[in-house]
């Protein structure tokens, strides 16, 4: 047969084809001529006929999948321009009502002025007029009998209509977070609450989610919200309506060792609307509406639930639209101090004496906790939006997993390391908790569990069935940060841990998974000879959160530590330290498990947690956002003046929270709570001159020698480094001699605007770098700290060190070399671009070889 004409295949010769197609839609030329010797009915077809046919085949189904997906995009898309014009016609009906404000205050105050009566003034009339606004929804209703069924479905009815009212209309003045950008693929619409009664936070979005699963999914609120310790349904009432009431008692952890714990006892109201749309709708019951008695706040405080919750709208084509109203008030005025247990009493104590708090008050430093709406859409409303899109991509296949596990047993191991560190930060007393003497420094507080079975899994530890397993000790502290950046702190841990952790500790509680404790370890301070090795194994959506393994070689520092020399293994937690995460909390939380851990594998969870400070979303300051990137900002121009530092620096508090739990045995109690207290208070230090290092204000603005490890060696490093590129290049480094002062000399080279480096040179070992200017910081992206750990065959990409390497003999005769521009990659993995290149070897006095030295100029990130 022509191959070159047109066949027409019958029936049978297009379904044997279909078959071979299914199996495997490539086939190479002897499966081809296989296929056609074993099929009579294709014998008489060319075999480039058939290689045509089943090209033809895969650019059927290619084109059907692009179809496929642009019609999902068009239907999202077609959602989403729905959602952004009700929320035009929203803005609008805000901006009419804004425009009928103003005019009746303007009246008000014309009249105020012409008026000769002295009992009220314009302060009054605008101050009723801001009230007037904030409380949009308040209203007195008559008492009624709310612990009949009639009643309780009033206060439904009511809670739906205010509920409504703030997702799709005017009844909260919303502002949009910076940043959230609405899309197909983002959460979408973000917005935060001002000038209201308490926070409130909004969201709406698409997601692929039929209404049902959806409603199903938030319903369950421990699954997606970390900070939930419980939520018990104590009463269910059908409605006539086909709805359904329920009477619900919610707790949440604290969020630091320095606040109490939320509780709160509410009624939610399920039904549906006239349009076939889900509403889930919530808010607080409380004793003077005559409502039923909820559980009393025993071990906290009970918070305010304002209408909130969920409408899920079915979607055309399939998904859903959904909009999300969480609005919460703390009331942080009438906190009632005296039904907080006594670890609140230590850890408050601790609060009062650094930083002033006031008694019978929430602290003011810790009024932002309260306060702030971006906390609350950061850990409520968009966790749940997250956990729904997260459910909705695996149920589609669109998200890969490694390492073969299901995506609810890696969902599971996430949540398990959020409760377990959230239980040890708050330790509740009916978990078991309770609080040892302190040793006379109330920095670190101690609490023991004696039955971990309630938290731990016990039915998984072999640890608990020991006749000599004492429990969990869990040593916590909390510490006011100043000026440093959440993510880039969390961020700087993960990558460095070396510059915290101590390895006899984690050997400590590496061995007690195998119930076998060898000792109790002695702190070595600084000792951490391990390298780690990163396994990814799953991350969220929008890579905001993500989960790994982190593999510690081990290492015997003698003979009798067998114990150091076994590799170790973490399960470890990390959100929050992406650059789009402005503001937001960030958290590493890890736990030791066994190379082979099962899907039930028994975590004690540890780890750091950050929440910002920050002052409430409608104060001035608030609008101010700033992210990782203008924290380590390029600096590709001239010295910056003194001013700007100031203006760039992240000028806000953030609260630090460490819980470190340890299993022990009974014998061993006293000693491993001694080396637990010395082992956070060695933490606390480290994390200290980590955030003094990396805080922008103190790192510019506050130069002095005394900055540098050992000031006097840098003061001499830095006239060696200038009087070394003169005598070998003959140019000048700096604009001052190198014979001038070397306070001036070391300010100079500092704030060069260039990237000058210094690293060791020495024979069959890698060159680590042992000096850099703030560029150079800036570069790498690391700090003075742990600028010791980055070595120079880490930085510079294949082509940069094969340069290098034909250049060097070069560089030690002559002195220096130029190398051309070229690319390195920084301490967090983004490629650095630059001009030019000049290495030089640094003489110390004695005219010996002390180092050497690298300017790379005009350097910037791609």
């Amino acid at each position: 047969m022509d191959s070159s004409k047109y066949v027409r295949y019958t029936p049978e010769q297009v379904e044997a084809l279909e078959r071979v197609y299914a199996e495997c839609p490539k086939p190479t030329s002897l499966k081809r001529h296989q296929l056609i010797r074993e099929c009579s009915i294709l014998s008489n077809i060319d075999p480039k006929q058939i290689k045509v046919w089943f090209q033809n085949r895969r650019c059927r189904e290619k084109q059907k999948k692009e179809a496929s997906h642009l019609q999902t995009v068009n239907r999202k898309l077609t959602a989403m321009n729905k959602l952004l014009m009700e929320e035009n016609d929203r803005l609008q009906k805000h901006v009419s009502h804004l425009v009928y404000d103003n005019g009746f205050m303007r009246q008000q105050l014309h009249t105020q002025v012409n008026s000769t009566t002295t009992d009220t003034c314009c302060e009054s009339v605008v101050v009723s007029g801001q009230q007037q606004q904030q409380n949009p929804m308040r209203q007195h209703h008559p008492q009624r009998d709310a612990n009949s069924p009639a009643g309780l479905l009033a206060i439904a009815e009511e809670t739906l209509t205010e509920f409504l009212g703030k997702a799709t209309g005017t009844a909260v003045d919303w502002v949009q977070m910076i940043g959230m950008k609405p899309g197909p693929e983002s959460i979408g619409i973000v917005a935060v609450s001002r000038n209201c009664n308490g926070v409130a936070a909004r969201a709406c979005g698409l997601v692929s989610l039929e209404p049902m699963k959806v409603a199903e999914i938030l319903k369950d609120r421990p699954s997606w919200y970390r900070d939930c310790r419980c939520l018990d349904i104590l009463n269910v009432i059908p409605t006539g309506n086909g709805g359904t009431i329920e009477l619900i008692y919610l707790q949440t952890y604290a969020p630091t060792t320095l606040a109490p714990a939320r509780d709160f006892w509410t009624l939610r109201y399920t039904t549906s609307l006239e349009d076939g749309s889900l509403v889930i709708c919530e808010r607080s019951l409380t004793s003077n509406t005559g409502c039923p008695v909820g559980p009393p706040a025993t071990s906290s405080v009970r918070a305010k639930m304002l209408p909130s919750g969920f409408l899920i709208r079915p979607c055309e084509g399939g998904g859903s639209i959904i909009h999300i109203v969480d609005h919460i008030d703390l009331d942080v005025s009438k906190f009632n101090w005296s039904i907080i247990e006594h670890r609140f009493y230590l850890d408050y104590f601790f609060l009062s004496k650094h930083f002033g708090a006031q008694a019978c008050s929430v602290p003011e430093v810790l009024r932002p906790l309260y306060e702030s709406s971006k906390i609350l859409a950061q850990k409520m409303t968009m966790a749940a939006f997250r956990y729904i899109r997260q459910i909705a991509q695996e149920t589609s296949g669109e998200i890969q997993y490694a390492g073969g596990r299901q995506p609810a047993v890696l969902r599971a191991f996430s949540q398990r390391l959020c409760r377990g560190f959230n239980n040890a930060v708050s330790g509740f007393i009916d978990d078991g908790w309770t609080i040892m003497g302190s040793d006379g420094v109330d920095d670190v507080t101690i609490a023991v569990n004696s039955s971990p079975s309630k938290f731990l899994d016990a039915q998984y530890n072999t640890l608990s069935i020991l006749p000599t397993f004492g429990g969990v000790l869990c040593a916590r502290a909390s510490m006011l940060l100043q000026d440093v950046c959440p993510a880039l702190l969390v961020r700087f841990l993960r990558e460095h841990r070396s510059e915290w952790a101590d390895y006899g500790v984690d050997a400590y509680s590496s061995a007690s998974l195998k119930a076998s404790p060898y000792a109790v370890p002695c702190a070595r301070p600084g000792v951490f000879p391990s390298s780690q090795v990163v396994l990814p194994l799953a991350q969220t959506v929008e890579h905001e959160e993500f989960l790994e393994v982190v593999r510690l070689e081990g290492h015997a520092f003698s003979p009798e530590d067998i114990a150091l020399s076994r590799d170790m293994y973490l399960l470890q937690l990390c959100s929050g330290v992406e650059e789009t995460a402005t503001g937001a909390c960030a958290q590493l939380v890890f736990a030791h498990i066994d190379e082979s851990f099962g899907d039930d594998a028994p975590l004690l969870p540890s780890g750091f947690s950050v929440i910002p400070l920050e002052p409430k979303s409608d104060s001035p300051s608030a609008a101010r956002t700033l992210d990782l990137a203008s924290t380590l900002e390029a600096r590709t121009g001239g010295t910056r003046p003194a001013g700007e530092v100031e203006g760039r620096s992240y000028n806000h508090r953030s609260v630090l929270t460490i819980a470190f739990q340890f299993a022990f045995e009974n014998h061993y109690r006293e000693n491993v709570a001694a080396m637990a207290r010395q082992y956070v208070r060695s933490i606390v230090g480290s994390v200290q001159r980590v955030a003094m290092a990396i805080a922008p204000s103190r790192l510019c603005s506050q130069l002095t020698p005394k900055s540098f490890p050992g000031s006097p060696e840098a003061v001499t490093l830095a006239r060696w480094i200038c009087r070394s590129y003169k005598n070998h290049t003959g140019g000048e480094l700096l604009q001052v001699e190198s014979q001038a002062a070397g306070d001036a000399v070391l300010k100079q080279l500092w704030h060069h605007t260039d990237s000058i480096m210094c690293c060791s040179v020495k024979m069959n070992d890698s060159a680590v770098f042992s000096f850099a200017n703030q560029a150079g910081l800036d570069m790498l992206e690391t700090t003075l700290i742990a600028l010791q750990d980055i070595m120079l065959d880490k930085i510079l990409d294949e082509a940069g060190r094969k340069v290098l390497l034909s250049e060097f003999p070069k560089i030690m005769q002559q002195g220096f070399a130029y190398l051309p521009a070229g690319l390195c990659v920084s301490s967090m993995g983004r490629p650095v671009s630059y001009e030019q290149a000049v290495a030089w070897k640094v003489l110390n006095d004695d005219s010996s070889n002390h180092c050497l030295a690298f300017m790379f100029t005009n350097w910037s990130f791609i």
